[in-house]
C-alpha cells in the first residue's frame, strides 16, 4: 500500500508532463528483469481503484505515464453499468466541466451512447433545444411553416426520434414538436421561459394515440420473446408470468397501430383478448389473404 501511495503521489505531482517508467520503477523500488512488469501490475491496480493513468509514450518508445486528476470516488462506488449511465448523462448534457472532472474524454465515450442518443443529423437544433430546457429559456423556431415561441419544458428521445415538449405562446395546451422538423432555432436568455403547468404528458407511442376508445389488451408470449414484445408494444401496464409463458396487459387507444405491431411480431406473440379485437385481427387477415389470392 505504501508503494502504491508513492506511485500515485509522484504521478499526481508530475502533472501533464507525466513520469517515465524508469523513474516510477525507482520510486517503487522494483529490481530485476521483470521490474516493468511489476510496475504495470501496480498501475493496473491503481486504475481499478478509479485513477485515470494514461500511457503517453508512442510505439517503440520508453514507457511514459501521466495521471489525469479526476474525482474517482464515483468510479469506486458505482457499478460498471451505473458508470456507463453516468457517462451517457454527462456527455449528452454537454457538461464539459463534469467530463473533465470525472475523466470521461470523448474518445472513451461508450459505444452505446450513439445508439441511445444519436446526435448526428440534428446539428445545432437538438443542442439548442437542450440548452433551452437546461436554462429554462424560451425557444424560437419555425415549424410547419410558422414562427413559434415555446416555453421549453423537456426534450426526450423515442424510437430514434427527438421530441421537444413545451407550451407555445398563444396556446392553452402543452405541445410536442419533432426536433428534426424545426428550423432557425434560437434560445432566449436563461430564465425567460415560464414553468409549464403539470399536465399529463402526451404518450409518444402510436398505440396510445387518442384515436379509438380505450381498451385493455392482453397478449401472451414465451419468456424469451418478452424483450421483443416490449420493444414493439412498449412497457406493459401489468405482467403475469407462469412457467415459461408470460402475459402482458396494455391500454390501447389506437387499434390500427396495435395490429401493425402484432404483424411485425408474428408467431412470437398471441393476442389473448378482448374477443372483439381478435375478431378484427382475423377479419383483416382474411381480407388481406383474399386480396392476395
Amino acid at each position: 500500500m505504501e508503494r502504491l501511495v508513492r506511485l500515485a503521489a509522484v504521478l499526481k505531482v508530475a502533472g501533464k508532463g507525466g513520469v517515465s517508467a524508469a523513474k516510477l520503477v525507482t520510486v517503487a523500488g522494483f529490481q530485476g528483469d521483470n521490474a516493468e512488469d511489476q510496475l504495470e501490475r501496480d498501475l493496473r491496480y491503481l486504475r481499478q481503484q478509479g485513477w485515470q493513468i494514461d500511457t503517453v509514450s508512442g510505439p517503440g518508445e520508453p514507457g511514459h505515464y501521466r495521471m489525469v486528476t479526476v474525482d474517482n470516488r464515483l468510479r469506486v462506488r458505482l457499478t460498471p453499468a451505473q458508470q456507463r449511465a453516468l457517462q451517457r448523462a454527462v456527455l449528452l448534457a454537454d457538461r464539459q466541466d463534469l467530463v473533465e472532472r470525472l475523466g470521461l474524454p470523448q474518445a472513451h465515450k461508450p459505444a452505446d451512447v450513439a445508439a441511445v442518443a444519436p446526435l448526428s443529423g440534428h446539428d445545432e437544433r437538438l443542442s439548442t433545444a437542450l440548452r433551452a430546457v437546461r436554462h429554462r429559456s424560451k425557444l424560437r423556431f419555425r415549424y410547419a411553416g410558422k414562427p413559434r415561441v415555446v416555453h421549453a419544458e423537456s426534450v426526450r428521445s423515442q424510437n430514434e426520434q427527438w421530441y421537444l415538449r413545451g407550451l407555445e405562446e398563444g396556446a392553452d395546451v402543452v405541445k410536442v414538436f419533432v426536433v428534426t422538423r424545426m428550423s432557425d432555432v434560437q434560445w432566449d436568455s436563461p430564465g425567460t421561459a415560464e414553468r409549464v403547468p403539470p399536465t399529463e404528458r402526451l404518450n409518444l407511442h402510436p398505440m396510445r394515440w387518442a384515436v379509438d376508445p380505450a381498451v385493455e389488451v392482453t397478449v401472451r408470449t414465451d419468456c424469451e420473446y418478452q424483450p421483443d414484445v416490449e420493444r414493439w408494444l412498449g412497457v406493459p401496464d401489468a405482467v403475469d408470468e407462469t412457467s415459461d409463458v408470460v402475459e402482458l396487459r396494455y391500454t390501447v387507444t389506437n387499434r390500427a397501430a396495435l395490429r401493425t405491431r402484432l404483424y411485425q411480431l408474428g408467431r412470437r406473440v398471441e393476442l389473448v383478448g378482448p374477443a372483439e379485437l381478435r375478431d378484427e385481427l382475423v377479419d383483416e387477415l382474411a381480407t388481406a389473404a383474399g386480396e392476395h389470392r
